[in-house]
């Protein structure tokens, strides 16, 4: 994308603001349950040590809601980079601020501190017309990376507004590059068939990315909650389903562009159905063009579905995969999502996962060494794809 990137700038010696994605999933205890993002960031993270840098990392965490929560502090997250590292992480107490400063002031050569969870300041998520937040997170630093893909389609003030303050030296770190060099790649030129998995709750927030790849793929799967809006859409009765009312237009016009466009649209043929949201509850498997059974909810894909979808993807030499197909965190409901991630493995394909909860998934499986890209960023894959670029990329310098 012709950004500069750390190759091609002097870093010996320099103070690096770093932004980083420690935007973790977190246990009841607040510990690390997955430290995938922690460990993406290591590369930039050691390249900058061997170039004697001081480094000052900054992330968000969850949605405090530009509250300080202690329960949405970075300081586990901290910790766990000094292990990995094997090298001291300190941490400072707020992202901004004169005891801050101090700290960012005083950092000697191959020193790292971690700022605290940058959205308990509001200005991060609604950066304020005189960039005041911004410029108080840049101060005393002389390069800012950006190696935050899964935050990178935010104009948020440490992705977007920061990079004012660091004219030509505005730079991509060596996860943020690979993330786009890689898509890039494989929407502009995909071995075929290329098939794109398009699972989750929400179509609301997938409609664009439905239209892009209606002109790239050569056929689309669609699992998850969304799929029964797409039902309700042709007229099926879901029950109690999740549905989003409010875009059933807007999934028949999807409906209508694959059609158009000759591209098939394949939705699950059965469906679990339960009572309840909970391991222990009543199931029943139903054909997905019959009307559902009351009271009951659509939870994940049926065993029919996923021995028709195992036929099909098996011809495939590109899968782009975005999205659980069911409720996998509750086991009962995990099989739909578990057999896919397990086929897809076995397949001889340039294989893409499109972050969040599809990487949980096959982390958990222990499938990850048999995926081409695990993405860090689920919405920004989404949005790269739609878009062929993030804003947080394009604000960087230019080669």
């Amino acid at each position: 994308m012709d950004k500069l990137t750390l190759k091609d700038i002097d870093l010996k010696n320099k103070k690096v603001l770093v932004r980083v994605d420690f935007n973790v999933p977190l246990n009841e205890d607040l510990s690390i349950s997955d430290d995938t993002r922690i460990k993406a960031s290591l590369d930039t993270i050691n390249y900058l040590l061997k170039n004697n840098c001081s480094i000052i990392l900054m992330s968000h965490l969850g949605r405090p809601k530009g509250k300080k929560d202690k329960n949405l502090s970075l300081k586990n997250a901290a910790k766990r980079l000094s292990i990995l590292l094997k090298h001291e992480v300190k941490f400072a107490d707020d992202a901004i601020g004169k005891d801050t400063e101090n700290f960012k002031k005083n950092l000697k050569p191959k020193e790292i501190l971690l700022l605290e969870n940058l959205r308990f300041h509001p200005e991060e998520e609604k950066p304020k017309d005189d960039n005041k937040f911004a410029e108080e997170l840049a101060k005393g630093c002389d390069i800012y990376v950006n190696d935050a893909f899964g935050s990178s389609h935010r104009k948020h003030s440490s992705i977007f507004q920061i990079t004012n303050f660091f004219k030509n030296r505005a730079i991509e770190g060596f996860l943020l590059e690979k993330e786009v060099d890689f898509l890039y790649k494989a929407i502009q030129d995909p071995k075929r068939p290329f098939y794109a998995i398009i699972g989750g709750k929400k179509i609301s927030t997938k409609i664009g990315v439905l239209n892009s790849l209606s002109e790239i793929v050569d056929a689309i799967f669609i699992g998850g909650a969304m799929s029964s809006t797409f039902f309700k859409a042709m007229g099926i009765d879901v029950a109690s389903s999740l549905v989003e009312d409010d875009f059933l237009d807007e999934a028949k016009k999807v409906l209508e562009k694959f059609k158009i466009k000759k591209v098939p649209i394949y939705l699950p043929i059965d469906v679990l159905l339960a009572k309840d949201i909970k391991e222990e509850t009543e199931t029943k498997i139903v054909e997905s063009d019959k009307t559902f059974l009351k009271n009951y909810q659509a939870v994940d894909i049926g065993p029919k579905t996923i021995s028709d979808w195992e036929k099909k993807l098996k011809l495939a030499k590109t899968i782009f995969w975005n999205g659980p197909l069911g409720i996998f965190e509750i086991d009962k409901f995990s099989l739909g999502t578990n057999k896919i991630a397990k086929i897809i493995s076995d397949i001889d394909a340039v294989k893409i996962v499109g972050g969040g909860d599809s990487v949980a998934a096959i982390n958990k499986l222990h499938l990850e060494k048999k995926f081409t890209h695990l993405s860090t960023g689920g919405g920004a894959s989404l949005e790269f794809i739609e878009f062929k670029s993030l804003p947080g990329v394009e604000a960087l310098s230019d080669q």
